[in-house]
């Protein structure tokens, strides 16, 4: 079997990134009754990829892009010890190429990049109901945090 290649993303990546991220989203609308109809979009892809504050990696096996995330870092809130996090998204693997541990060496870059941005803190979002993912995140370290709670009117 091949090596997984992870590497920051390219502009000339846009169309599958697009993809991936109609990939993402379609996996979190049974969560999520408040997502307007398709089409939506989550990222402004080509600006993340080019800011500073942000790094968008790809997953990459047989020269196919398989997998990708981004890490992007916030100020925090002034009362929390760190004044900078980094947030972690737009985590998403091809089904086809899950369970290969692709998504944790996303994470895993994600978070060594962090670390050279001077940030001691990471942290995601993720469905309470989305049970793969959460078991996933656990896997490299994350463990519940706040639970954010919403009602219809």
């Amino acid at each position: 079997m091949s090596e997984v290649i992870i590497r920051k993303a390219h502009i000339e990546d846009l169309t599958t990134l697009k993809e991936f991220e109609q990939g993402v989203i379609l996996a979190e609308r049974p969560y999520d009754e408040t997502l307007a109809a398709d089409p939506i979009s989550y990222y402004d892809l080509e600006k993340l990829i080019n800011a500073e504050e942000a790094e968008v990696l790809v997953a990459v096996k047989d020269e196919v892009l398989v997998g990708s995330g981004y890490a992007k870092i916030l100020e925090a809130k002034p009362y929390l010890k760190h004044d900078r996090y980094a947030y972690l998204g737009y985590m998403y693997v091809l089904p086809s190429h899950r369970g290969l541990g692709i998504n944790k060496l996303i994470i895993n870059s994600l978070m060594t990049w962090s670390k050279a941005q001077g940030v001691t803190e990471v942290r995601l979002d993720v469905y309470e109901e989305n049970e793969a993912a959460i078991r996933a995140y656990k896997k490299v370290g994350f463990k519940g945090h706040l639970l954010n709670m919403r009602v219809g009117l």
